[in-house]
């Protein structure tokens, strides 16, 4: 998914828009311990709001993906797709 990304969390209160999917895993890894709680909702920017009359009017955001740290594994898990990406990126040099 290309564009932006959206992090929310403690129930809401919290959001953060980041520029790709590492920025989103970096973010989540680093901000989790001291997170009100684990739960985190990441959001993907999709295609632009159109108006009735075909002008723009925003942006849209879609739920991509729920990450529950509580969940045995997860951590593991979100830094293995980010070591991953930074491999990917490495081989695109």
């Amino acid at each position: 998914m290309a564009g932006e990304w959206q992090v929310r969390f403690d129930g809401g209160h919290q959001q953060r828009y980041l520029a790709d999917r590492g920025a989103v895993l970096r973010y989540v890894l680093a901000v989790a311990p001291r997170a009100a709680s684990r739960r985190f909702e990441v959001f993907a920017e999709t295609g632009p709001v159109r108006l009735a009359d075909g002008s723009p009017g925003g942006r849209r955001f879609v739920l991509a993906e729920v990450i529950d740290l509580g969940q045995p594994g997860e951590a593991d898990r979100l830094r293995a797709e980010l070591e991953a990406l930074g491999a990917g990126r490495a081989e695109s040099r």
